[in-house]
């Protein structure tokens, strides 16, 4: 079983890694609604990176190069952004949450850990409900080889062990 801390960095990592792309990124996306609302995900992400950072002082995330991939391969798939906004509410989101479920259940006693985590899931499903917000009055994209580039995500994280969730520690 995992440690707290080990915990923590992993939690940590996910939310870096998000961060960094995110907020390199998002600038360079061509659909304004959709540069705005990954600027703000970013925000909010990298927020719940600094609270834990204060928080747990001796806690440092490590490069999760796998999330990373994904979340890059989404942008350069998709330059607008859309291929983004679906890989964080239909592919990292659901499973990141699932990660501070698991993560929860593995820490014990740390009660300052499991309130950073609940506040970190709700932070993740506000995320995932404003993407859902920017996205509502667009048209679907039926476009094959978008649908094939937005499931290899999947498959990509399947691939690396992550298929249900991104693991509570590596």
């Amino acid at each position: 079983m995992p440690t707290s801390r080990e915990v923590a960095e992993h939690v940590m990592s996910c939310y870096e890694a998000l961060y960094r792309v995110m907020g390199e990124r998002a600038g360079t996306l061509t659909t304004d609604a959709f540069v705005i609302r990954v600027y703000e995900s970013a925000r909010s992400i990298g927020a719940l990176g600094l609270e834990m950072r204060t928080q747990l002082v001796d806690v440092q995330p490590r490069p999760f190069p796998v999330l990373e991939a994904v979340l890059e391969h989404s942008i350069d798939g998709d330059p607008s952004g859309a291929m983004l906004l679906y890989a964080l509410s239909m592919v990292v989101g659901p499973r990141l949450l699932v990660t501070l479920l698991d993560a929860r259940a593995a820490i014990g006693d740390d009660e300052e850990l499991r309130g950073l985590l609940d506040h970190g899931s709700q932070v993740i499903v506000t995320v995932i409900r404003l993407i859902g917000d920017t996205v509502q009055d667009r048209d679907a994209i039926d476009d094959p080889a978008w649908q094939a580039a937005a499931r290899d995500l999947t498959l990509t994280l399947d691939g690396a062990g992550y298929g249900d969730s991104l693991g509570i520690c590596r």
